[in-house]
């Protein structure tokens, strides 16, 4: 977590606004979140206490020094995939297929499934910078029969990027279905859906698992689509056109080498680029044509792509790119998000840009052939260089799916776009940057001596390399360089530029300078009263206003977090009245926002304004309207006891407001300023160009326009991370203005005066020109001084685990040092140092207000070798001028905490103060005298002043020493004989020698004690030192590890009040009823009897047999509830554990609607303008809805289920015996500290601490035992034998170890030298594995402690490989108040499922507890009461054993007194109760990334007590064997699929087939009912499929290999659902298929009674038809509909069914055995089918008389006239020749 932005100081009373630290660019990106560490952890008083005033000439540093951006993480990104429903497509085979980036994987296929159930976990494993991941593209895909042989046919695919799933709650989607899309055919809708979830997991998140919802919620898709809050669930299609017009301004690529052989090869000099453009967006790529040698390309394209809209991808990657035969290179790249150019809201808008012009940034403009900053180009990390801009515009629209012209498929297109004017993205305008360096100092060392030089850049102006190539569109007058001979005489300045009229274009660089030394790490430059500068001219269009508003949001913003830090600040350092700053803070807010609204409208008409200014300008001005408002509204609702929340809101509207001022569309480029030394660049840093815009209006201008800024020069690209970026390159004071030319008139006003302008000579009457140098005439004389007191939780630099911390402090050119203090994190000082002579230039009052800042750099001095850097931090001081007073209220000055920063992350915190003070005309003889107690031995070294340092008073420290655990070796060699040294503000104790810590690791003097002197205040307290050592032969001693309690508030003791004893005197009576009393409520009454006793009514509501009332109620509701009478035989701990499930995932969810109703409510609150009345009575209302009390089941008794750690809920069982863990070793370089120091701990200190002030009136009891000082009634620490109970139930989500994406966990436990591996029981290939297993092991106390239980996977060849593994600290838990030995049951009984575990009973219990309390009681009276100290609890007094009979008891008196123990007075606390606890398993590998969870409880028994019952009988549910078996009668209105060739007809041979889901190996048909013409068919035919299934978990269990070469069977489970389908037979080509059904066995309509009764309703209407189980109806017949989908992808009717559905258990099948299909036994009669036994006889007939008279009718007549015509030919043909002749012989 940033801390960002502290700060201090609200005591300077003369109107000083203390300034701030600026974060990270984090900010920027409204990541800033808000909380922090506790109160207790911190009492920052600042990262600086900077006071800044009206006057503001400076603005303030930044103190992190590191780029975040850019550094690789671990992320683990982890799919379920659990089912699919709906897939488009006839009887398929479908797989999905999950990929992300390049990595693909697949799960299993399910055969001629529409809804396969998977169930399939995948992990993909990262290590990459956020960006990356964020970009890239989760893409889940259905394929259908795909096989080793071919690649399938694409169903239908869904696309989002990680960081939309990163950016959901809990960073994760939970059982949310996909919408499957087909890419190829976007018009096609819908084609299906998968039903998934998907997380991911960065390194240090923690994952909480939502709670499971019940199926019919989630079964509701349209409901549960996973798509983020607030995308509509219908998207649409839409076309993203992106029009990209040119490029300016891309750095040169000709080094001179390459240009000189490309001249002499080709004969002329071309440019050496040839740029096109790349765009990715969702997982697409689409790009521009090539424009061969151009650095200034005109491509004049669009490229459009069509994707769904709102889109699931956040950002589109724009990159400009130089094609290569050999390999393209990038020359920059950006990217849009398109969270900043659109809007959801009512009143929102589609994505839209420009026309506007985008800058690039990236590596140097110098070319190289090896680039090393190459991935900088590539939008890695933040960008060192301007290095191109392309003038784009976006926009969208979306698709009209009916329109004809819409083209089906996605593809990337590439389309020309006319040509763009010249002003359409605004007026080009002169702008002028004018910067003067103030001051270089800390430059570093290595670096060298060599001559020293800043460069400072804008776009492409002011660059070395592009100095005589100036692109001359921009309207100069005149050409490039002046006269070579004027350039030459202008000397001292490397490259300039004339106008034509004399004036300087630019002056770009400093004049080089040797270095001087500072100290041994620094160098500074010697500017002294001669500041150089620098001004540069260059051309952009004017599109200010953008920058203006975003300035004046950054501004409210920034004014409103200084007020939150402030806020906050009090709250931490518990000042009074945090509620009225954070009033004032929300009123300045509200004021800012109406001044926005004004200012914001100006200058509507200026060119190039584009339709996104306008709307953001809309949203604006309506977003920061409603903040206003709200600021406003919340202002009179901030009491004492809402700050918190209010300053919550409050991080919100900044959050925001943030996000509002961050504006896509670019106009001037950010300025970049480079330290050169001897020609090499070194280090840089980079200005945002708004933060230095200058405008007449106060509000718009930047925030650092005209002021001097000090900035750290950091090195460029990944060099900079890590270590090597933390040392400060260099410190620079600048002064930087940015405006139009023509506003240049006042661009010096901000600097410090007192200077006289030094121009370059030209000849006289040439106009005034900028000057290159200013020298300053006055300069005051100061004498700092830095009091230096202590610091803490430093980082650990030596290999010890310690350190030898000193500080360096800077201050202008001079340093200075502390004294280096040998060995610790939390060096104490004590020292002032006094810089004498400090020369500052500027005037006096100005100094005053505005000092320079100081910096204090930490160190850790190593014998050989550097010192080591261990963090930084700055300060300012409080400046006291000659003719002030040196007294209250600036002076002293008070000592504040400062935060160090080390990188990225916070090192410690520093306590110090600061002054300066100016020396007058008399010399040092006005200061005020240094008076300290003179300690002769420091010699030299001054202790801090009397005024400044801390009030002591004596405090006494009482040390309980328990033990040591967990010690690693210390240099190879065991630890033996350790001891520990306590040690607080140089005083401190030693505990006792441990002689044998194998034997023994507790000490045998519990407790020592020590004073020492420490402030009154409490936030000032030291931190106290714990170390071991070990005590070696010789008088050795080698340092085992450290630690250091920074705060010890929690262990102050505090004397309880007197008033505190007050209600000891009345009794309370708690009455605990069993049986319910009509007249009761549900909720606890309370009933008053006299003014002493109260009552106190607690119900425990048991609905046994008795209970009439609730059974009836339950009856009417349908007759689905039959289990109502609890068998108690029936019941197992299994019931009790489904139970309590239940119950937690109530209350979740119940605690969920609380939480948003209440959010509501704050809105609410917020509209209402304070009228909270609505607010709260919406709130009584629901209340009753979500009782998890009021359940409609019967009463189980349950145990109470933690979805986390048990730790977790009783604050690590630290209630007398805390844990310090040890480290040694150094700390870790990585970005989050805490997680490296997982491999530093070395061990356990156990023991406590108690301090308080020393004062003779200490309350002393009777029994006090002043050895133990403060730690009374602890028990010993002698070793103790023990019995400890390991149940694990099962473990979830556990990381995949094997290829196929799945593992074989079995579990392992560890205790001391114990060691239990259940290896023969794994569990084949699951992730959720069901265990139901217990192990007993005994131990010894306090040897073995630590309990591991981890799962390993099996693996057949290799060693098991370790998936995760959880530790418990058992002695904690043993000797807690809490009593976490054995948790306490709600309910006594003494046989059945919920017998009692523990070895004492309730009664022995509670009367020990007393004893150990010197309580009074327990009273056991008449009436079932009982009385404890003064309360009195009432239960029933009677219990039933196995036999039935009644006896007396107590036991349910005790156990109720103990269920309420945290009620007793003085030593009540919450007794643990019987449970299960929810661990989370890590590797050790792996560390801050969750591998998986195990459910398990633990018991402990002592040995010396009565021997512990056998343990519970966990072990999992066997599966119950089932038959189900189903009579398929009769068919009706199938849809008729063949046409008789013969007769034309429509008919069908219809035949249906039937499987239980999973078992489609198990298909069975029933025979081929030929020739239906109706569509009815009769068929009497039955199926059999026996199953195993849980009643439990509603799921059927199959065994089956999963593949030939799979070593053993793997358990699957499925939900039980029966699939029937309809065919129609064909002999020769493959069966059609034409309809089916899926009927959920749980819960499925009702049979319609009439197959015409029976509709598609009852598919499609599913969730509205009453529905029946087969488990509790046994038999069921009726008329059921088959469903197809048509070619619009509607369901249509295909066909209706009469079924019978009977289930039978495994005995009773037994019993009454049936043939399948219509076989003995119990045959079926055949059914009475149309007679077809002739039909071979009269077919033909039939057949024929078909033919000729109904089909072929007019075929046939024809036919039949053209063979008689042929006759006739025929005849006439043959006898015509006869005939002819005998005409012609005449015969």
């Amino acid at each position: 977590m940033k801390r960002s932005k502290h700060r201090g100081h609200k005591e300077d009373r003369n109107g000083d606004e203390p300034a701030i630290l600026e974060t990270e660019d984090l900010d920027r990106q409204g990541m800033f979140m808000g909380g922090g560490p506790d109160p207790d952890t911190i009492s920052l008083a600042s990262v600086t206490a900077v006071t800044t005033n009206v006057s503001n000439k400076r603005s303030k540093p930044d103190i992190k020094m590191e780029p975040s951006s850019g550094r690789p993480v671990d992320y683990q990104i982890s799919v379920t995939v659990i089912e699919a429903r709906q897939l488009v497509g006839l009887n398929m085979d479908p797989m999905v297929c999950v990929e992300i980036g390049e990595d693909k994987k697949y799960t299993s296929m399910k055969e001629s499934t529409n809804c396969p159930y998977y169930n399939e976990y995948f992990v993909f494993d990262f290590h990459v910078p956020p960006d990356v991941m964020f970009d890239k593209i989760l893409k889940l895909s259905v394929i259908h029969s795909k096989n080793l042989l071919r690649s399938g046919t694409l169903v239908g695919t869904f696309k989002l990027d990680v960081g939309t799933i990163y950016s959901q709650p809990e960073h994760q989607f939970y059982h949310k279905w996909a919408l499957l899309i087909d890419p190829e055919d976007i018009s096609g809708g819908c084609k299906g859906y998968i039903k998934c979830d998907i997380a991911v997991v960065a390194k240090g998140d923690t994952i909480k698992t939502p709670h499971k919802a019940n199926e019919s919620e989630e079964d509701d898709i349209e409901g549960n689509l996973l798509i983020p809050e607030g995308v509509p669930a219908e998207r649409q299609w839409a076309r993203y056109y992106l029009k990209i017009y040119k490029a300016e301004g891309l750095p040169r690529m000709n080094t001179s080498i390459m240009a000189n052989v490309k001249k002499a090869f080709i004969g002329e000099n071309k440019d050496l680029v040839d740029p096109y453009v790349l765009v990715q967006f969702a997982g697409q790529k689409g790009k521009t044509s090539v424009q061969k040698s151009c650095y200034e390309p005109i491509w004049n394209e669009q490229i459009v792509f069509t994707e769904m809209f709102p889109p699931l991808c956040k950002r589109m990657k724009i990159q400009l790119r130089d094609s290569d035969k050999v390999n393209d290179v990038a020359i920059g790249t950006h990217f849009l998000d398109l969270r900043n150019i659109s809007n959801d809201g009512d009143k929102g808008f589609l994505p839209t840009l420009g026309p506007a012009w985008v800058n690039m940034y990236g590596s140097t403009r110098t070319y190289t052939l090896m680039d090393e900053y190459q991935e900088l180009n590539e939008g890695l990390g933040e960008g060192v260089s301007f290095r191109a801009r392309l003038l784009i515009n976006l926009s969208v629209e979306i698709l009209d799916p009916s329109s004809p012209d819409i083209t089906s498929s996605t593809d990337v297109q590439l389309e020309g776009v006319s040509n763009i004017a010249e002003t359409a993205t605004g007026k080009v305008e002169e702008f002028f940057l004018f910067g003067s360096f103030l001051e270089a100092t800390m430059i570093d060392r290595k670096i060298g001596d060599k001559p020293i030089n800043f460069e400072v850049t804008i776009g492409y102006y002011g660059n070395e390399i592009d100095g005589a190539a100036r692109p001359n569109t921009k309207g100069k007058k005149g050409g490039g360089d002046g006269d070579e001979e004027e350039t030459e005489l202008i000397h001292n300045s490397s490259e300039e530029e004339m106008d034509d009229d004399g004036d300087l274009t630019s002056v770009a660089t400093t004049p080089p300078m040797k270095p001087v030394i500072t100290d041994r790490n620094y160098f500074h430059l010697p500017y002294f009263e001669r500041k150089p500068c620098i001004y540069i001219k260059s051309w952009w269009q004017d599109q200010r206003r953008r920058l203006y508003n975003a300035n004046i949001i950054d501004n409210i913003a920034d004014k409103l977090e200084d007020g939150l830090n402030d806020v906050q600040e009090i709250i931490k350092t518990e000042k009074t009245y945090p509620e009225r700053r954070l009033r004032g803070v929300l009123e300045e807010l509200s004021q800012s926002c109406s001044q926005f609204l004004s200012l914001a409208n100006k200058d509507q008409n200026s060119s190039g304004r584009t339709k996104l200014d306008r709307e953001r300008l809309k949203l604006c001005m309506s977003e920061v309207e409603s903040i206003g408002q709200q600021a406003k509204a919340m202002r009179s609702q901030v009491k004492k006891s809402t700050v918190r929340d209010k300053i919550k809101l409050a991080q919100n509207f900044l959050t925001k407001l943030r996000f509002l001022a961050d504006e896509p569309q670019h106009s001037v480029p950010d300025v970049f300023i480079w330290m050169i030394s001897n020609g090499k660049r070194i280090a840089y840093a980079r200005v945002p160009s708004k933060d230095i815009l200058y405008s007449s209006i106060e509000e718009e201008t930047g925030k650092d326009c005209g002021k001097v800024k000090t900035i750290f020069l950091r090195i460029p690209g990944k060099k900079g991370f890590g270590p090597a970026g933390w040392t400060v390159q260099s410190k620079i004071e600048i002064y930087l203005w940015l405006g139009l030319t023509r506003q240049r008139k006042d661009y010096l006003k901000g600097l410090p005066n007192g200077f006289e302008e030094n121009k370059l000579s030209k000849g006289p009457g040439m106009p005034c020109s900028p000057p290159i140098s200013l020298t300053y005439m006055m300069k005051q004389i100061f004498q700092l001084r830095v009091h230096m007191y202590q610091a803490r939780s430093l980082f650990a630099a030596d290999s010890t685990g310690l350190s030898d911390p000193f500080a360096r402090i800077f201050f202008s050119t001079q340093s200075q040092v502390t004294e280096i203090l040998p060995e610790t994190l939390c060096p104490t000082w004590d020292q002032l140092l006094v810089f004498e002579n400090v020369e500052l230039f500027g005037e006096a009052t100005e100094l005053r207000d505005d000092p320079p800042i100081i910096v204090i750099e930490l160190y850790d001095q190593d014998t050989v070798g550097k010192a080591e850097f261990m963090g930084r931090t700055f300060a300012k001081p409080v400046v006291k001028m000659a003719d002030e007073h040196y007294g209250p209220p600036r002076f002293p000055p008070q000592l504040e905490y400062y935060q160090i920063y080390r990188g990225n992350c916070t090192a410690g915190e520093m306590l110090a103060a600061f002054e300066l003070l100016q020396i007058g005309p008399n010399g040092k003889a006005d200061l005020p005298p240094i008076d300290g107690p003179t300690d002769m031995e420091r010699g030299p070294i001054l202790p801090v002043p009397l005024g400044i340092r801390p009030v002591l008073s004596k405090y006494r420290i009482e040390v309980l020493f328990w033990g040591l655990r967990d010690l690693k070796r210390v240099n190879l060699a065991q630890v033996d004989r350790p001891r520990v040294d306590i040690e607080c503000a140089g005083k401190g104790v030693q505990s006792a020698l441990i002689p044998n810590y194998k034997k023994n690791p507790n000490f045998s003097t519990l407790v020592k004690w020590f004073e020492v002197d420490l402030p009154e205040n409490e936030l000032l307290h030291p931190p106290l030192n714990i170390r071991v050592v070990d005590c070696r032969a010789f008088g050795r001693y080698t340092l085992v590890g450290s630690n250091a309690v920074t705060t010890l508030r929690r262990f102050i003791y505090r004397a309880k009040d007197k008033q505190a004893n007050n209600w000891s005197t009345t009794e309370e009576i708690i009455v605990v009823n069993i049986e319910p009393e009509p007249g009761f409520k549900k909720m606890d009454t309370v009933v008053k009897l006299d003014s002493c006793d109260t009552v106190v009514k607690v119900e425990v509501r048991k609905d046994d047999d008795k209970d009439g009332k609730g059974r009836k109620k339950k009856r009417k509701k349908g007759d689905e509830i039959e289990e109502d009478e609890l068998d108690e035989s029936m019941l197992d701990w299994w019931s009790k554990y489904f139970a309590s499930i239940e119950t937690l995932t109530e209350v979740l969810k119940a605690q969920e609607a609380a939480l948003s109703d209440s959010e509501d409510k704050d809105d609410m609150d917020i509209a209402d303008g304070g009228g909270t009345k609505k607010g709260k009575g919406k709130k009584k209302k629901e209340k009753p809805g979500i009782d998890p009390f009021e359940k409609k089941k019967p009463k189980l008794d349950e145990l109470k289920v933690y979805p986390k750690e048990l730790e977790s809920e009783f604050d690590n069982f630290e209630d007398w015996l805390h844990s310090f863990n040890l480290f040694r070793g150094k700390g870790g370089d990585d970005e989050d500290q805490n997680m490296m120091d997982e491999d530093r701990i070395v061990g356990k200190f156990k023991g406590s601490l108690c301090m308080y002030k020393v004062s003779d009136d200490m309350p002393r009891d009777m029994s006090f035992d002043s050895n133990m000082g403060m730690f009374q009634n602890i028990p010993h620490n002698d070793p103790i034998n023990i019995l400890v109970r390991i149940y694990v139930i099962r473990a979830t989500d556990l990381h995949p170890a094997d290829i196929n994406g799945k593992a074989d966990p079995y579990i392992a436990i560890r205790l001391g030298k114990t060691e239990i591996k259940d290896k023969e029981n794994y569990i084949s290939k699951q992730l959720n594995p069901l265990f139901g297993k217990s192990f007993d092991v005994e131990a010894t106390f306090p040897m073995d402690s630590t309990l591991t239980v981890s799962i390993y996977d099996w693996d057949l060849v290799g060693t098991d490989d370790l998936i995760g593994e959880t530790k418990i600290d058992l002695e904690n838990r043993f000797y807690s108040k809490h009593r976490a030995t054995c948790g306490v049951a709600c309910n006594y009984a003494v046989h059945g499922y919920n017998v009692w575990r523990d070895p004492m009973k309730p009664t022995q219990i509670l009367a020990k507890l007393c004893k150990d309390g010197k309580l009074d009681g327990p009273h056991y009276g008449p009436a079932g009461r009982v009385k404890v100290e003064n309360r009195v609890f009432m239960a029933p007094t009677e219990i039933e054993d196995e036999n039935g009979l009644k006896k007396q008891t107590d036991e349910h008196l005790a156990l109720t007194v103990l269920k309420h123990w945290e009620e007793i007075p003085r030593v009540g606390c919450k007794l643990v109760p019987e449970h299960v606890e929810t661990r989370p398993l890590h590797h050790p590998d792996k560390p801050g990334i969750e591998q998986g969870r195990i459910e398990m409880w633990v018991d402990i028994f002592p040995k010396d007590m009565t021997a512990p019952a056998p343990a519970l009988d966990i072990s999992p549910r066997k599966p119950k064997k089932f038959e189900l078996r189903v009579i398929i009668w009769n068919t009706d209105e199938v849809v008729l699929e063949d046409d008789d060739i013969f007769t034309g007809e429509k008919s069908s041979d219809i035949f249906v087939r039937g499987w239980l889901k999973g078992q489609q190996e198990d298909k069975q048909d029933t025979d081929v009912h030929y020739h239906s013409i109706t569509g009815e068919g009769n068929f009497n035919w039955r199926f059999v499929y026996p199953f195993d299934y849980l009643m439990a978990e509603e799921k059927i269990v199959i065994s089956k290999k999963e593949s030939m070469f799979a070593w053993d069977e793997t358990e699957y489970k499925i939900p039980a659902r029966l699939n029937l389908q309809v065919w129609d037979a064909d002999h020769f080509s493959a069966d059609d298929f034409l309809g089916a059904i899926e009927i959920d066995l749980n819960r499925f309509p009702r049979g319609a009674k009439t197959a015409k009764q029976c509709t598609i309703e009852m598919v499609t209407n599913e969730a509205e038809m009453p529905t029946v189980s087969i488990f509790k109806q046994k038999r069921i017949k009726g008329w059921w509909p088959f469903v197809a989908r048509n070619e619009d992808d509607e369901f249509e009717l295909t066909g209706k069914v009469e079924a019978e559905l009977h289930l039978l258990t495994g005995e009773e099948a037994e019993r009454s055995p049936v043939g399948e299909g219509r076989n003995e036994p119990d045959p079926l009669e055949k059914p009475n089918r149309p007679d077809t036994s002739l039909l071979w006889f009269l077919t033909p007939l039939k057949a024929i008389q078909n033919l000729v008279c109904n089909q072929y009718k007019w075929l046939t007549i024809k036919i039949v006239s053209a063979l008689l015509l042929l006759a006739m030919l025929a005849l006439f043909l043959y006898s015509m020749p006869g005939y002819m002749v005998k005409k012609m012989l005449g015969a």
